[in-house]
């Protein structure tokens, strides 16, 4: 998917200038233009931050017909069926995969995420969304911010908190961190 036209089209189905998307966002009007010309791959949560001013998602953003409502019945995912939400987004190291195709009408979001080393869901802005979320590590380390607490989990260590929060998560270790994780409400 080419981010970049993708971002284009929704902020113009959307009847949206730049300009209007820029403020909407809290952001510059040059760099919704970088985004759209490719000139520029944001981090995840600026992204995240760009599409919050159009109150979309990220699984919505990438996956979705965004005037069709749709839920998604099946009941059992290889894995496979996960839908990668962030490899379009950020500098590769990261993946956030979700169950199911599509969040509408769920009250919660169950992930699987990878942080390669040197992965970093970044500083500025730090992630901050309606709801709670919570994981537990299933392999490597990874550190975690959540306001001014900083604290490293290792294999078997969790986490819970509200999403409102500024959090972010980093991994400045040698080897992969996997974590599988839970949002409620959906939020990526």
């Amino acid at each position: 998917m080419d981010l970049g036209t993708r971002l284009r089209e929704v902020r113009e189905a959307r009847g949206l200038s730049q300009r209007q998307l820029a403020k909407m966002a809290g952001v510059t009007n040059g760099t919704i233009s970088l985004i759209e010309q490719n000139r520029v791959s944001p981090s995840v949560s600026s992204l995240k931050k760009v599409l919050e001013g159009m109150s979309l998602s990220l699984a919505d953003f990438f996956q979705f017909d965004h005037e069709a409502p749709q839920r998604d019945e099946q009941t059992f995912y290889t894995e496979a069926d996960l839908v990668e939400l962030t490899k379009q987004a950020g500098d590769g190291r990261m993946s956030y995969r979700v169950v199911g195709r599509s969040l509408r009408g769920r009250s919660m979001e169950i992930a699987h995420e990878t942080y390669e080393p040197g992965a970093d869901t970044g500083i500025e802005p730090m992630l901050e969304h309606d709801g709670e979320e919570g994981g537990i590590v299933v392999r490597g380390r990874v550190e975690l911010t959540v306001d001014t607490q900083t604290r490293v989990l290792g294999v078997g260590d969790a986490y819970y908190f509200d999403s409102r929060r500024p959090h972010r998560f980093r991994n400045p270790f040698d080897e992969p961190c996997e974590i599988i994780s839970s949002n409620s409400p959906p939020t990526f």
